[in-house]
């Protein structure tokens, strides 16, 4: 890492870490295909969305204003998906800051995809609901 990347939370860095990221999703052969189903035509609205998005996590501007968890519901993933965004998403931010902003947001990142898996009731936190009853009728 050079020395130069920010290592403070500010909103340009929120706005460049987003961009950079959705750009790498986009190429990505796994993640890609799932976003463009679901954005296409829609890019700049959704970037705008998570720049808001992350600008209320890191610097509590309160700008953010929807429901993750059902927008995830009808997209059909697993934590296979989760495994891949946190990849691409720390990659992301090891190239575009350091110390403490980053800790802050690969933190947050692993905060975020384990409540929308369990929101989304996939993964190692998934419910099982049992399919008889435990108790005798």
């Amino acid at each position: 890492m050079e020395a130069s990347l920010p290592h403070e939370l500010s909103e340009p860095l929120v706005e460049q870490l987003v961009h950079a990221f959705y750009a790498r999703v986009r190429a990505d052969a796994a993640l890609g295909p799932i976003f463009e189903a679901r954005l296409a035509g829609r890019w700049d609205a959704h970037l705008g969305k998570m720049v808001d998005f992350w600008s209320s996590i890191a610097l509590k501007s309160g700008r953010y204003v929807g429901q993750p968890h059902v927008a995830h519901q009808s997209l059909g993933l697993a934590p296979e998906h989760f495994e891949r965004w946190l990849g691409l998403f720390e990659e992301t931010v090891a190239t575009v800051c350091t110390g403490p902003a980053a800790a802050f947001f690969i933190d947050r990142a692993h905060r975020i995809a384990d409540s929308l898996q369990i929101g989304l009731n996939i993964g190692p936190k998934a419910l099982q609901i049992p399919t008889t009853s435990p108790i005798p009728a």
